[in-house]
Order: structure tokens, then C-alpha cells, then sequence
């Protein structure tokens, strides 16, 4: 329990979490209302689908715009501006509805300017979370992220039905009109003193510049990254459009039309909450779970296509559901650790094209081979095509992910101090300084990788920098025992506080004819 909500320990982090689950439970509210609103005025489910369609294009045209403001603007004004343009976009929603002559048009107009607006805060409202917990928690913030829209999206659509059965859909427009005030107060309540700054990448700074081709350069040089967005391409244009392929089993060979869709969705439903849960619970989300994940989604995608009944459908898309949340919330994680804080922003607005690209290509192509070639085939070939796509991943991240060979100097003959100067001293080798811990010094005289598990052992137990020390330094060794450990020769010690000042020791120095060698303890 404590692992599942870890990220619950930061106070920032638990306003921000209760406000945005308010902000989502009204959204939901608000998406009903307006596709209700549109189908009952017009009787065309052509015209909802405009409406759906005109506010999620900025998706695909501002995002990038959005990411390199997030990246170089205040996150908390342009976080207030959005939110107070989204509650007067509903405010203007809820007059529409109660007057007596409604313009389609204006319907349009907002539904398109409050994807804007969407576009631009996403991002930013991205970039921002994250700094609402430190780097060991991020994976599990963005987890139950997902499990708060899961819920917020379930008792959303909920209430929202029950609403708008009652009353209309202008009260669904005020409810959500009202929710971004949760936000904004949450906004104002955070503490930027307790804000996580992001940290620099791997790679270091990238190069200098603010604008949207300096994060399409930076991305071009993170082909790790490039691999997880091309995977969430392929799963989400193939195995994320379940409102189609539902609606086709359900209308087609269930034969059980919109009672046998909405049980199916609740499904559905059910199971991204409980893959929150699951990726909640690990304490580490890499790549390895991404490929998993695709891999178990993809093949349960086919042999759902074999089901013949419903319930054994519902069994398969139970963790089907769960594991694209697993899915989302890996790819997210590793965009925001493995890249460049500077960036983060832009990358973000990547993740959220690759997601907006392939729910509209996915769609009306799963929608066109359910009509020509059938539901069951469909889903078949979704998941063949999604094997595929994991198992490339799979090979490419671990053929990229791979640790470069160190090469195998010969030792010196002359004290420690020097192989330990030539190590930190040098410009050429300043990376490897970095590296000195990860080395120990073999019987045969060369150089390897310590294993990482003993690593961390020693990390433990000798706090601080460790330097190569040749076991001879270290006093007679006497007995049989001190002979036996004298013979295998150099060995891995924690530093000695003779070594400690010689690492920093200039390299003219450290390379002079008579250098200052320690007394022996």
C-alpha cells in the first residue's frame, strides 16, 4: 500500500491530485453534455463526431507550440489563463443550451477553441506535475494519475447520464464551468519552494534553443525514446480504439446492440483502473514492462477476435484495458527520466501527437476493416501486427540499451595514485571519473565492469567516491591468509583519506618525475 501510493507522501502532490480529479469528473460531465446536446439538436451522429473532431485537431497543429512554452514560460499564469478560458468556454456552452435558438456554429466555435486550449495547457500542466514529486516518484505520480482520470472518467459519465436525464445539459456545462476552480485554487496552494526542478538528461544540456525545431532536433538524437513513441504508435492505432471494435462485436456477431456495448465499456472501464493500480505498485517502470505490456495486449487482442461469446470478449478485454494504461503510464515515465529536463516540455507534446495521430488514423481504419473484412478479422490482424511491432521494439531497445565495452588499459607499475590521477585528472578522461566506481581492477591487470548488484553493495556500505588501490598499499600481510590476499593482487577498497586528496591533484603533478607518494598507514 505504501508503494501503490507512494507519491501521496508530498503534500503538493496530494493538492494537485484532488484537483485535477475534480477538474476530470466535470470534463466528462462536460463531453456528454455536449455530445448529447449536438445528437438531440441535429438527429446526425455526423455532426457529433464534427464536434469530437474539431477539438482534438489542435491536438495535432498546437501541441508542439505548447511544449516550447512549457519549456521556456512560468507554468503557473499560463496554467491560470487556460483554466479560467476553459470555464468561461462552458459558461458560453450552458448559455447556449438554455436559450431558445441555438446556432450549431457556435457550438463548433468553442468545441475548436477549447481544444486550443487544450493543446497549449497540456504540456505545461504535464511539465508542471511532474514537478510535484522527486525522480523516484515520478512513475508512480503519473500511475495514479491515470488511475484519478480512470475514476474521474467512470463517475463522470456517470453522474453526467443521470444529469442530464433530469435536468438537460446546460447544468453539465455549469458543473464543469465550476470545477477549473478547483484547479486554479490548487494552483495557488502549491508551494513552489517544494517544487522538483527538472534535472539534466543523460546527455547533458541540449543544445541552446527554445523553439519547436530545437525539440525535434533533441528528439532525432534520443532513438530509445523514438523506439517507445513508434511501440505507443502502433498499440494505440491498433489496440486503443476499442470504442470501434466493441461496437462492432457487439452490433455484429454478439448481436446484442447498445445494451451488450454498454457492459462491454464498463469493462473496459474496470480494467484501466485496475492496470493504475498495477503500475501504481512498481517501483520502476522501464522498457522491459513496455514491451511486456505490448506484447501480452497484442496477443490477447487476437484471441479475443476468437471469442464466441461475450463474456469470454469482456475476460479478454479486461487486461487488455489494464495493460494500456501500463502502456501510457511507461511511456510517460520514461519520456519525462530519460530526457533532458530542459525539454521536457516538447517531449511531452510529442508523447500527445504520437497518442492524438493514432486515435485518428486508427479509428476510421479499424472502423473500414470491421465493414469490409469483419470484426473477428480485424481484431485478429490488430494483434498479429501488434506481436510484430512488440517483438521489433523489444530487439531494438535491448540492442540499443546495451552498455558500451570499456577498453582494458594495462596497469601501471607505479602506485595507485597515478592510475588514480590519470583517471581524474586529464580532460580526455574526465568522463571516466564518473566511471570510477563502476571499475575494479582484475588478478591479470585489466580493467572491468563491476557487476551492478555488487555495486550497490559497496555504494552501501562505502558512502562517497571509491578509487582503484593496489592491496600492497594497505600494510604488511602477514600469515598465510595476508600472503594469499597479497598474491591475487590489486583489489577494490573504499578510498583512503592519503587517496582522497591525490584524486584532485593537478595532473602536472600527478605526471612529474618525483611524485609525492603517501606513506604507507
Amino acid at each position: 500500500m505504501r508503494t501503490t501510493f507512494g507519491a501521496l507522501r508530498h503534500r503538493n502532490y496530494r493538492i494537485w491530485a484532488g484537483a485535477g480529479f475534480v477538474s476530470v469528473i466535470g470534463t466528462w460531465m462536460q463531453v456528454l453534455g455536449v455530445n448529447w446536446y449536438v445528437l438531440q439538436r441535429t438527429g446526425s451522429a455526423t455532426s457529433m463526431g464534427v464536434a469530437v473532431l474539431l477539438q482534438a485537431l489542435p491536438t495535432l497543429l498546437l501541441s508542439g507550440w505548447g511544449g516550447a512554452l512549457a519549456d521556456r514560460l512560468p507554468a503557473r499564469p499560463l496554467l491560470i489563463g487556460t483554466q479560467i478560458g476553459h470555464a468561461l468556454l462552458a459558461a458560453g456552452l450552458a448559455t447556449l443550451a438554455w436559450s431558445d435558438a441555438p446556432q450549431m456554429s457556435m457550438i463548433y466555435v468553442i468545441s475548436l477553441v477549447s481544444g486550443a486550449l487544450t493543446a497549449i495547457e497540456g504540456p505545461v500542466m504535464g511539465r508542471y506535475g511532474s514537478m510535484m514529486v522527486d525522480r523516484e516518484t515520478l512513475g508512480n505520480a503519473l500511475a495514479l494519475g491515470s488511475l484519478t482520470n480512470s475514476a474521474g472518467r467512470i463517475l463522470g459519465m456517470s453522474l453526467g447520464a443521470v444529469v442530464v436525464a433530469a435536468t438537460g445539459p446546460a447544468l453539465l456545462f455549469v458543473i464543469n464551468a465550476v470545477s477549473f476552480t478547483a484547479v486554479v485554487g490548487a494552483l495557488f496552494s502549491v508551494r513552489q519552494g517544494d517544487l522538483h526542478q527538472p534535472e539534466p538528461g543523460p546527455e547533458g544540456s541540449p543544445d541552446a534553443g527554445h523553439g519547436i525545431r530545437a525539440g525535434l532536433n533533441y528528439l532525432r538524437r534520443q532513438p530509445v525514446i523514438l523506439t517507445a513513441l513508434a511501440l505507443a504508435f502502433v498499440l494505440g492505432s491498433l489496440g486503443r480504439n476499442y470504442q470501434v471494435t466493441m461496437a462492432a462485436m457487439s452490433a455484429g456477431p454478439f448481436g446484442g446492440g447498445a445494451a451488450v456495448y454498454g457492459l462491454l465499456s464498463t469493462v473496459f472501464a474496470v480494467g484501466t483502473v485496475l492496470g493504475a493500480l498495477a503500475a501504481a505498485r512498481r517501483r520502476h517502470l522501464g522498457y522491459g514492462i513496455l514491451v511486456g505490456a505490448g506484447l501480452v495486449a497484442s496477443a490477447l487482442q487476437a484471441l479475443a477476435g476468437l471469442a464466441p461469446g461475450v463474456w469470454s470478449f469482456a475476460l479478454a478485454i479486461l487486461p487488455i484495458a489494464a495493460a494500456a494504461v501500463i502502456i501510457d503510464t511507461t511511456v510517460g515515465t520514461r519520456a519525462q527520466l530519460d530526457t533532458d529536463g530542459a525539454m521536457r516540455g516538447r517531449v511531452l507534446a510529442a508523447v500527445a501527437v504520437t497518442g492524438s495521430v493514432a486515435a485518428a488514423v486508427g479509428a476510421p481504419g479499424l472502423g473500414w476493416l470491421s465493414e469490409h473484412a469483419g470484426p473477428r478479422q480485424t481484431l485478429v490482424l490488430a494483434g498479429c501486427v501488434g506481436l510484430v511491432a512488440s517483438a521489433w521494439a523489444g530487439l531494438a531497445l535491448a540492442r540499443r540499451q546495451q552498455p558500451a565495452a570499456l577498453p582494458e588499459p594495462a596497469l601501471s607499475t607505479t602506485p595507485a595514485l597515478s592510475a588514480v590521477s590519470s583517471l581524474s585528472t586529464t580532460p580526455e578522461a574526465a568522463p571516466a571519473r564518473s566511471r570510477a566506481g563502476r571499475l575494479r581492477v582484475m588478478a591479470g591487470g585489466s580493467v572491468r565492469r563491476m557487476p551492478s548488484v555488487r555495486l550497490r553493495r559497496l555504494s552501501r556500505t562505502y558512502p562517497g567516491d571509491h578509487v582503484l588501490v593496489p592491496a600492497g598499499d594497505h600494510g604488511s600481510r602477514t600469515g598465510p591468509w595476508g600472503r594469499a590476499r597479497a598474491a591475487v593482487g590489486p583489489r577494490y577498497d573504499p578510498p583512503q583519506p592519503q587517496y582522497a586528496g591525490a584524486a584532485s591533484r593537478p595532473a602536472a603533478e600527478a605526471e612529474s618525475p618525483t611524485p609525492s607518494t603517501p606513506p604507507r598507514p
